[in-house]
């Protein structure tokens, strides 16, 4: 059975936790990233989230994805491919660390440029986070073990988000 959604109050912890993680993985891909960004709900403060923090980082190069693998598996982390979405390389978080999905973009990724357009719109849409918030608890009340059917209730709205932030929503 699929663990409950559980969304949570803002923890004033999520960007200690994220510069923690950043520090790590900024050591080991030393001069192979350009960014390495706290994206997703966790990174909004005020915003009500899964205690899961999102990471994308952003290579320098696309062909620099092997020796990021090899370095981050020095971590732990075990690459998982892109789980369908192009333009991401997901890893799995290891053992023992807190929640969190890490995910590698290649140069001009549309993914990378959604999660920060999406991030920073939040950050300064104080009612649309809002509105965010309670449509997410929501639908964690309504599909508490339906994973899928929670992601797809969010879909129109970061479409919308993503619109108005000036960003193309095609998949």
């Amino acid at each position: 059975m699929t663990a409950p959604i559980t969304i949570e109050d803002y923890d004033l912890l999520w960007p200690e936790k994220f510069e923690t993680l950043r520090s790590r993985i900024a050591q080991v891909l030393n001069g192979l990233t350009t960014a390495i960004e706290h994206v997703g709900s966790t990174a909004v403060p005020g915003l009500a989230a899964k205690p899961i923090l999102d990471i994308d980082i952003l290579l320098r190069s696309a062909t620099d994805l092997p020796i990021v693998c090899t370095r981050l598996g020095s971590l732990g982390y075990e690459h998982g491919g892109d789980l369908g979405v192009a333009g991401r390389e997901a890893f799995r978080t290891p053992a023992g660390e807190f929640a969190h999905h890490l995910y590698a973009c290649p140069p001009g990724s549309q993914e990378y440029s959604r999660h920060i357009a999406f991030r920073d719109y939040l950050r300064s849409h104080l009612e649309d986070a809002s509105a965010y918030a309670a449509l997410k608890r929501n639908l964690a009340h309504k599909f508490a073990t339906d994973r899928e059917a929670y992601n797809q209730g969010k879909t129109e709205f970061v479409r919308q988000i993503l619109r108005r932030a000036g960003q193309d929503c095609t998949p």
